[in-house]
């Protein structure tokens, strides 16, 4: 995933904003004006890696230095040094928490989108594993790209990338049959159609009307196995998509695949995903306090702080 450097810069600086409000207090009453430190960003517990780019992005915006040891997508050990920054010690304090949210939510995601990628491949399965639109508002962005980074497949990414028809839509045009030929008359020949179904007679009438995937919501497993042989008896098995979703969890993802679908798609790897345990950690402290106090390394910065 691309979106200019500038775009992002955006985004991630609304982040800090929010954050910082009128000013960061605690930086001001504490650190001595022309204060520089050096910081090390390290991972305290093993995973997939993702947020390294948006990390650099927001702190080089700002004005700091960023030697970056690890790139997006790669496995981490713990106690691993993944960036290490330098420059206005009050920057790098104000960027902290905005820095490492977005580094261990979007390390935590694909973290487990991995896990679960890896599960199927174990067991012998080509199924996908998608997410869903179930991402924390302002973030999609940085969701759907550490499901990417992960290894699984972000789905759509907005409302206009293709047509998903779903009960309430269904429900106002008055059937699936009715839905589905007033998008193919009048949706682009580049976007495909997508049909959400609850049962298995209504997976045969989307195939039938010309879907192109068929989304089998809250399927059991073997309901699931029940629409496959009827697709197949009707000769629409492998000519149309099939995406299980709802209810799959890391538990029951394999049984899900092994029904023969080729999608499987979980809420919960972005409306609820476990961070990534990612700290700052200040190494050296350096630069002017006053005239005749200058200071070298973090106990120096102490020293020198009793004296103020």
């Amino acid at each position: 995933m691309f979106i200019p450097r500038k775009i992002l810069e955006e985004k991630l600086r609304n982040m800090l904003a929010e954050d910082v409000g009128q000013g960061d207090i605690t930086a001001t009453l504490i650190v001595p004006p022309e204060t520089n430190a050096e910081a090390e960003i390290i991972a305290k517990e093993a995973g997939i890696v993702a947020g390294i780019e948006e990390a650099k992005t927001l702190l080089e915006s700002l004005g700091i230095k960023v030697e970056v040891l690890v790139s997006d997508g790669k496995r981490i050990k713990e106690k691993q040094v993944l960036m290490k920054v330098s420059g206005d010690a009050k920057t790098i304090l104000s960027a902290e928490r905005t820095l490492l949210n977005i580094l261990s939510r979007m390390s935590g995601i694909a973290t487990t989108t991995r896990k679960l990628v890896e599960t199927l491949q174990k067991s012998g399965f080509k199924t996908k594993v998608a997410c869903t639109r179930k991402t924390a508002p302002g973030l999609l962005y940085f969701d759907k790209k550490a499901v990417l980074l992960g290894g699984g497949d972000t789905h759509r990414l907005h409302l206009d990338d293709m047509v998903l028809i779903k009960d309430n839509h269904i429900q106002i045009a008055g059937n699936i049959e009715k839905a589905i030929k007033k998008a193919k008359e009048k949706a682009s020949f580049s976007k495909k159609i997508e049909v959400e179904v609850t049962n298995v007679k209504d997976a045969l009438a989307a195939a039938k009307a010309g879907a192109d995937i068929i989304m089998l919501d809250n399927f059991s497993p073997k309901q699931i196995e029940k629409a496959i042989k009827l697709l197949k008896n009707e000769g629409f098995f492998e000519k149309v998509l099939l995406e299980a979703s709802g209810g799959i969890s890391t538990e029951n993802i394999v049984k899900y695949a092994s029904t023969g679908v080729d999608i499987v798609s979980l809420g919960e790897i972005t409306d609820s995903p476990k961070a990534l345990d990612i700290s700052l950690e200040i190494t050296r402290v350096y630069g002017k306090v006053d005239k005749k106090n200058d200071f070298h390394g973090v106990k120096g910065l102490s020293r020198s702080l009793l004296l103020l």
